[in-house]
């Protein structure tokens, strides 16, 4: 059987490849009989296996990918609030910046004075997105 990339599999899918192999292995195949047997490699088979018996149908349980929310952020929770609350609450001349509007440089001086972290323009921009913050074009009037 040709093998399957099992990491484009709907989660469900992926799940109930790993109830098989559990339930599979239990029934006394052999670890490269139930890889071939469901396209799969015999090392990820195993592995699967060894979760099981080690914690259980709960060791085998697919969980979120990925970073966990907030992790690696430069800013934390209350200093992101602080710095919006300033955004909001004040202009950029008003806090003795050389800036009329608030921009994207504008902000990363901001957190620059006020935590002393030298963020990359980019970042700012991506809290910026993230607090819901967007970019204004002016207004053109005719005169």
């Amino acid at each position: 059987m040709e093998k399957i990339d099992g990491r484009k599999l709907k989660k469900e899918v992926q799940q109930a490849l790993r109830d098989q192999v559990v339930r599979l292995r239990k029934q006394g195949k052999a670890n490269k009989d139930v890889a071939e047997y469901l396209g799969m490699n015999h090392q990820q088979c195993s592995r699967i296996f060894q979760k099981y018996e080690r914690g259980g149908k709960n060791e085998i349980l697919l969980r979120a990918r990925g970073r966990r929310h907030g992790e690696k952020r430069m800013l934390t929770e209350e200093q992101e609030r602080h710095i919006q609350k300033l955004i909001v609450d004040k202009t950029p001349d008003q806090l003795k910046f050389p800036f009329a509007l608030w921009t994207r440089e504008a902000v990363r001086q901001l957190i620059g004075r006020q935590y002393g972290i030298d963020m990359p323009i980019r970042t700012v921009g991506e809290y910026l997105k993230r607090w819901g913050f967007t970019p204004r074009k002016p207004i053109k009037r005719a005169k």
